[in-house]
């Protein structure tokens, strides 16, 4: 596939981040694109490997090497068809997904210099949106009925496969609209909004029903008894907390809540005075060094907070292309900095929260300390041992981004089935579209006998 030779003589080129000057005084999407000559390069570098493992690392599926030589021929519309018949939302992946199958290309072992997969969808999904490549299917209908209960990654991948088998679907979600933790946990800087409407179109002309502001009771899932099956999809919305004193104090909020308020926000959803979460003139601490981390880092900094502190409780990962614990293909565990880090942050690891510290009922500080971590003679994790004294830091909002606790689910009946973080606990997107497209497998299958 591609040029055989262009990896000899192509390096990998990203489009890059706009200047930290312009983007951080809006929220716009912060990555740019580069044109079709260059992009068609790039996808030229996708070699003809012996064996392929961008296949086997992408949870999808999808098959690079393929919409790659598509993309590098000129062909647009074939390189759509070629990752559409695979992942369903190839505009998602393409600007949030960590790209699994870059990790895994040969070329990332060799030279450290993958093909670039990720901005490849972005820009091939765009110009099949562009284009008109992008077509509405009218499937023939078999007569019987599907409920899903959230409209998230998982939800929509689920309910887009049934659609298309010839079930009438119906969506049910709490919020406002579609697209789970799409539109109300990513911020707009990474994912525009927009581009979750333009795909909840298409889904809405090929038959889709969506119910919005729905109060389902999952203890006690009437609907069941209405539809002939029903997918649970409604993702990890309990937040890891850290119950430790002063976590009451007025300036202590989960990441959820200013992430989601601030895409609200800009959707044109107001807020009262004092039911808004802002990192305006204030100092920032967030906890957790994830991507949710990350994303709160950003958005403090749009909204014009005067300083920004991440801290991490586990060690920091290696520096560099490889992990020695975890060796290609496997996706290493390396350190990752994001465009929200490169706006400015004071980073740190191995430092475990002791205490929210207040005045007058607001925060002011956490009392930290600083820990290594000890191999625990019995086996198991490794021991916390504390190291030099705890210290303040300067504080007027905490973000808590410690990750989300997986549910718990009552026994179903045979005809209820749950995908996604639902189902295995918060994950990638990539994994979540994966598990609802499994999952509307089973459901035809079930149905069919």
């Amino acid at each position: 596939m591609g040029n055989p030779k262009a990896f000899l003589e192509i390096h990998r080129q990203e489009a890059g981040y706009r200047p930290i000057h312009d983007r951080i005084h809006d929220f716009g999407e912060v990555e740019q694109t580069l044109n079709t000559k260059e992009r068609k390069a790039q996808a030229s570098r996708c070699m003809d490997c012996g064996v392929p493992f961008c296949h086997w690392a992408c949870p999808l599926g999808n098959k690079p090497p393929e919409w790659n030589d598509a993309l590098y021929r000129g062909d647009w519309e074939l390189a759509y068809r070629l990752l559409n018949a695979t992942n369903p939302f190839p505009e998602f992946t393409g600007r949030i997904c960590p790209a699994l199958c870059e990790k895994a290309c040969i070329l990332n072992l060799i030279e450290h210099e993958p093909t670039t997969n990720r901005e490849d969808e972005a820009s091939i999904t765009e110009a099949a949106f562009r284009e008109g490549y992008v077509i509405t299917h009218h499937p023939k209908r078999n007569g019987k009925r599907v409920a899903v209960i959230g409209a998230g990654p998982a939800g929509l991948a689920a309910a887009n496969d049934l659609n298309l088998k010839g079930y009438e679907v119906t969506i049910y979600d709490r919020h406002e609209a579609a697209g789970g933790l799409l539109r109300y946990g990513i911020p707009n800087f990474k994912l525009n909004k927009a581009i979750i409407d333009r795909r909840m179109k298409v889904l809405a002309d090929e038959g889709i029903k969506f119910e919005f502001e729905a109060d389902i009771d999952l203890q006690h899932l009437s609907l069941a008894n209405e539809f002939d099956a029903v997918v649970i999809a409604t993702g990890t919305p309990t937040a890891r907390d850290l119950k430790i004193p002063g976590r009451e104090l007025k300036g202590v909020h989960f990441a959820l809540d200013i992430l989601s308020q601030q895409n609200r926000i800009l959707d044109g959803i107001e807020f009262k005075k004092d039911e808004i979460v802002t990192a305006k003139g204030k100092d920032v601490l967030v906890i957790g060094g994830g991507d949710t981390g990350s994303d709160c880092i950003g958005t403090a900094h749009r909204q014009g907070c005067k300083s920004v502190t991440q801290i991490e409780i586990m060690p920091k990962p290696p520096v560099g292309p490889e992990d020695p614990k975890n060796p290609w293909p496997a996706y290493p565990r390396t350190l990752k900095t994001t465009s929200s880090h490169e706006e400015g942050c004071t980073r740190r690891w191995n430092i475990n929260s002791l205490e929210f510290i207040g005045k007058d009922g607001k925060l002011t500080g956490v009392r930290v300390q600083e820990i290594d971590w000890k191999p625990n003679p019995e086996g198991g994790r490794p021991l916390m041992v504390e190291k030099g004294k705890p210290e303040i830091i300067k504080a007027e909002l905490v973000l808590l981004a410690m990750g989300f606790l997986k549910p718990e689910h009552p026994q179903y009946p045979k005809n209820i089935f749950v995908c996604g973080d639902a189902a295995n606990g918060a994950s990638l997107v990539v994994r979540a579209l994966a598990s609802g497209k499994q999952t509307a497998a089973k459901v035809d299958d079930f149905l069919k006998k």
